[in-house]
Order: C-alpha cells, then sequence, then structure tokens
C-alpha cells in the first residue's frame, strides 16, 4: 500500500470515528434530558458522592476522632470557660466604662466648651491640671526647651497666664 492513500485512509477512520461518537454524545444527551438529568443535578450528585468519599476516607475519620478527644479534653474545657469568662468580664468592664464616660459626658452637657474652659471650678480641678500638665510636658517634648529651659522651668498655662 502506498504511504499517501493510507494516510489518507486514516484521515478517513478518524472523521467517521468522529461522526459516531459525536452521535453517541448527542443520543446520551437526549437520554439524560428524558430522564430528567441536568448538568446541575449531575454536579450535585457528584459532590455528594465526593463529600461522602471524603467522610469515609481515613484521613477524615482519623481527624475527627483526634478532634473528638480534644474537645472532650479537661485542658480544652479550662480553656473554654476561662475564654468565656474573660469574655464575659471584658463585655462587663466595657459596659461599665461606656456608662461612666457617658454620665460624664452628661453632667457636662449643658456647658459650652468655651464656658467650661474658663470656669475656674473646672481650671482648678485635678482631672484639669493633669491635663494641662500632659500638655505642658507633651509640648516639651515635640517643641523642646527654649534656651535653657527645662520642663519644670517651662512656663505652664495656670489661671493668670490661660492657654486660650
Amino acid at each position: 500500500m502506498h504511504p499517501v492513500s493510507a494516510a489518507f485512509q486514516v484521515e478517513e477512520e478518524i472523521s467517521t470515528l468522529r461522526q459516531v461518537l459525536s452521535a453517541k454524545e448527542r443520543h446520551a444527551t437526549e437520554l439524560k434530558r428524558k430522564l430528567g438529568l441536568s448538568p446541575l443535578n449531575e454536579f450535585k450528585q457528584n459532590l455528594t458522592k465526593s463529600w461522602q468519599d471524603v467522610q469515609t476516607s481515613n484521613a477524615y475519620v482519623s481527624a475527627s476522632a483526634t478532634l473528638d478527644d480534644i474537645t472532650h479534653s479537661e485542658a480544652y474545657k479550662k480553656t473554654q470557660e476561662t475564654l468565656s469568662q474573660a469574655g464575659q468580664k471584658t463585655s462587663a468592664a466595657l459596659t461599665t466604662m461606656g456608662s461612666a464616660i457617658s454620665r460624664k459626658l452628661g453632667d457636662m452637657s449643658h456647658y459650652s466648651i468655651r464656658h467650661s474652659i474658663s470656669m475656674p471650678a473646672i481650671r482648678n480641678s485635678a482631672t484639669f491640671k493633669s491635663f494641662e500638665d500632659k500638655m505642658g510636658n507633651l509640648k516639651y517634648k515635640v517643641v523642646g526647651p527654649r534656651g535653657d529651659e527645662s520642663p519644670a522651668d517651662s512656663v505652664t498655662p495656670t489661671q493668670e497666664n490661660p492657654p486660650f
């Protein structure tokens, strides 16, 4: 047989096999449609089957048993209890702090900022003095001394020398 005719014959067989395969695929698709099998249903079935395979695998069963052992251990129970208590205490502390801040802001809400700054009672309070000291120290750290001035020598705002 001549090499050219053999190649031609192989090409014809390939073409015929493609046509047969295409016809069989159409027939299979038609049968699936008649049976109510859609690509989505096939995907769901494959996914379900794969999940079942995973759940019955040795690795999954072993990991599940280990996790079960851990969750029933005393260390796990103590850690869970401690974290739960810490969360409850933190929540209570934040609630208390929020209430205190709200109460303080509520107490000061009837004063304007300008009015409260000029009020001697507030300006002479320990909180305001502490705030002034911290701001003076912060200013010293940022600006630095003027000449040979130390933080103690620097002029901090007082009633006689207001900052505003």
